[in-house]
């Protein structure tokens, strides 16, 4: 490993956490970097409260990043000791030390010596009998060069009670003098920025299991994770305490874990029902913004019918309804499958706001805001009405650093229409934060699909909003996208009525049933996929949807095949192996991480267009990858935030769709099909879609309604608030 010894000439960048970006100018450097000595660089690390006056010594490795060039990466570091004439009398002057000007920091050293620093630690006294200096000024100058020394005891404290060097940094950067105090009052306060994991193991080295407030900690994580596992927003105590007892090893009975739970104010007791105050209070505030939006009155369209008549369509009942709906109302909620007209309603509800409230081209993106949760839905809903889209996420301004919204109650976005797509897949805290960012009276169309898979976070929202009967709806059930001989979109209602008729394994345009066992279904995917190729589809049309990663005919698998079939060893293309997945140049690959800072984010797909080896400052592999928006590195280390591509979950095909679907079913996935997960992936298909397996298991899929089993109760809260 390499070192550098310096100063930090100016901070460019630092977070809550400690991390640091810096210029620093080094004095030494280890021999492999001695031709930087006297260069300023840039510097990247976590250190704990920087600054510009003391000499540090940083331990990493020197290398180049794609965006920003060469940097010094380090790891760890220490602060030099203060000696010697020139490094003490500009300490002493520096703005870290009150009270010594240089007059008084030239007589200190003159007085102590090159050690002066270190002397004056060890005993303040010696400060006394130099001139200028009085007992107050004695006791400012000792006060401060003590608090510049207490970060690194405070990191060294942490470390000595079980804490990494990073993660010692990370907490010392944030609570300051007070984090010994925490750590030794209550370790769990800390599992906002430390692995909860890492807390709780720390703690049981001298605590008892049963301890107060470990329980409440563990409950506190516990609940949290079951609602990200499960979706639900609210438990009963038998399942809170069966976790604390399976996951957490608590002995204690049922009721005294309902007594210790109802001391913290972080958990509510609701009769039977036990919340996190946190999920409870989203679901309130939900409740009471719309309770607030829909006090405003509607609004009227004046010439609705000529409108609707410059539009050029056919409208049925239900879509006349649904467009009527949106532009009167304050909120309105409009759902239907594929094939039902939703992007032609939005386009008309768009245009007619347009027309009706006289925008000129220039308001138009100030008064309407298109959102989705995901960036391939906003794209599709920019395409369909010639606006721009954005993700909710990235509308209300999302702070990773802060984990806050930019956008919120006390800084409110201006746009009167708000139309939201994809809208199944809004959990509780992304739609709390939305309504809160929103204007009181803006108008809200939610547009969705009430049977397609809920959101990955916590929370039924649209379901549940549906089900309150407090909102205009409109569920589109007629299907114009259609032939004589197709079957997606009736498959697709058929799915929702948990069954379906004997036409699913009859052979049409658009669909095709392959009844076979297990160990035949990823012959079949390849021979399939291998028939398109043959016929020259382009592979990107081509999506095999699975349910899961494992077994022979999980995702992994299928796509180590598919790579195989579509992008096959050659001498000519480069590749490079990470964990048990070897990637190629030309392989199609998922993103499974935000990465704002490159602009690509979970979710996204791009193709690999290069890997190639930097040897400066050291050898490491490069893997290039091109996505729609942006061209992204990633070094070997970091491909674990890619997957290929060719087969990807149902869940993570949410947002989008494809011309052609492929579909391995069999018995095995058991524990994860159900019928909102069959009928997402149904729909994700748009020309085509080929269901290859055992009939039995689409059959059970079908009438499995797990998926409705989440617990929430926003229901109950927009019904007490809108009754009062």
């Amino acid at each position: 490993m390499a070192w550098i010894r310096g100063n930090i000439r100016f901070i460019v960048y630092q977070n809550q956490d400690g991390f640091t970006i810096a210029r620093f100018k080094v004095k030494d450097a280890s021999n492999e970097l001695k031709d930087i000595i006297s260069s300023i660089i840039s510097i990247k690390g976590i250190i704990a409260m920087p600054n510009t006056d003391e000499e540090y010594t940083l331990n990493g490795e020197y290398e180049r990043d794609t965006r920003y060039g060469y940097e010094f990466v380090f790891d760890t570091y220490k602060k030099e000791e203060v000696k010697g004439k020139e490094a003490v009398i500009d300490y002493l002057t520096s703005d870290l030390v009150l009270g010594c000007g240089p007059k008084t920091a030239q007589a200190i050293y003159e007085h102590l010596g090159d050690d002066a620093i270190s002397l004056i630690k060890k005993d303040k006294n010696s400060l006394l009998g130099i001139p200028l200096i009085t007992k107050d000024r004695m006791e400012k100058i000792y006060s401060s060069i003590i608090r510049n020394e207490e970060a690194d005891e405070f990191v060294n404290a942490l470390i000595d009670i079980g804490f990494s060097f990073k993660e010692a940094v990370k907490l010392v950067n944030k609570y300051g003098a007070k984090v010994v105090d925490i750590a030794s009052n209550n370790i769990y306060s800390f599992r906002d920025y430390i692995p909860f994991k890492t807390l709780d193991k720390i703690f049981l080295y001298d605590h008892e299991a049963n301890d107060t407030n470990r329980v409440i900690s563990c409950a506190l994580e516990g609940m949290m994770a079951m609602s990200f596992e499960g979706g639900s927003t609210y438990y009963f105590l038998e399942e809170v305490a069966d976790y604390l007892k399976n996951n957490y090893y608590i002995t204690l009975e049922n009721e005294q874990i309902e007594d210790i739970l109802r001391e913290s104010k972080d958990i509510k007791f609701i009769k039977d029902k036990i919340f996190l105050k946190h999920f409870y209070d989203l679901e309130r505030d939900i409740a009471k913004l719309l309770k607030s939006k829909m006090s405003y009155p509607n609004i009227t369209i004046k010439n609705f019918a000529h409108h609707l008549a410059s539009e050029g369509m056919d409208y049925n009942d239900e879509q006349l309804i649904a467009i009527s709906n949106a532009l009167q109302n304050r909120v309105s909620i409009i759902s239907g499958g594929p094939g039902t007209g939703k992007t032609t309603i939005v386009k008309a509800i768009v245009d007619i706001y347009i027309l009706n409230n006289k925008l000129s081209y220039m308001d138009l993106n100030a008064k309407i805001a298109l959102l989705a949760p995901t960036g391939r839905a906003s794209k599709k809903l920019a395409e369909s009405t010639g606006l721009s889209g954005k993700t909710i996420h990235r509308y209300l301004k999302w702070n990773k650093e802060t984990l806050e919204f930019g956008v919120n109650e006390d800084n409110k976005s201006q746009e009167d229409l708000i139309i939201v797509d994809e809208a199944s897949m809004l959990d509780t805290e992304l739609f709390a934060g939305l309504l809160k960012g929103i204007k009181d009276d803006a108008q809200l169309v939610l547009v969705g699909d009430t049977a397609q898979l809920p959101s990955v976070g916590p929370g039924l929202t649209l379901h549940d909003l549906v089900a309150s009967k407090l909102f205009p709806f409109v569920s589109l059930e007629t299907i114009y996208r259609q032939s004589e001989d197709s079957y997606i979109p009736a498959l697709c209602q058929e799915i929702k009525r948990n069954k379906v008729s004997s036409s699913y394994l009859e052979k049409k345009d658009d669909y095709n049933f392959i009844e076979t066992d297990k160990m035949n279904i990823l012959a079949y995917v390849v021979k399939i996929v291998s028939l398109y190729k043959n016929k020259h589809v382009d592979p990107k049309d081509i999506q095999v949807l699975a349910p899961m990663y494992r077994g022979v005919n999980g995702i992994d698998n299928l796509n180590r095949s598919l790579q195989d079939l579509l992008n096959p060893a050659s001498f000519s293309k480069d590749e490079v192996r990470s964990g048990d997945a070897i990637f190629r140049v030309g392989d199609r690959v998922l993103q499974l991480v935000n990465d704002p800072d490159n602009n690509v984010f979970n979710g996204d797909v791009g193709y690999i267009t290069r890997i190639y080896e930097e040897v400066v400052p050291r050898k490491h592999i490069v893997v290039s990858v091109s996505y729609p928006q942006s061209e992204v590195s990633y070094r070997k280390e970091d491909l674990s935030n890619i997957k290929h591509a060719y087969a990807i979950s149902i869940h993570k095909s949410q947002g989008s769709d494809y011309p052609i679907v492929i579909m391995p079913i069999e018995e095995g996935y058991s524990r994860m099909l159900y019928n909102k997960l069959i009928y997402t992936g149904v729909s994700r298909a748009r020309k085509v879609l080929v269901i290859i397996g055992e009939s039995k298991a689409f059959i059970d899929a079908i009438a499995n309604d797990y998926g409705e089993n989440r617990k929430t109760n926003l229901i109950e809260q927009l019904k007490k608030v809108f009754t009062k």
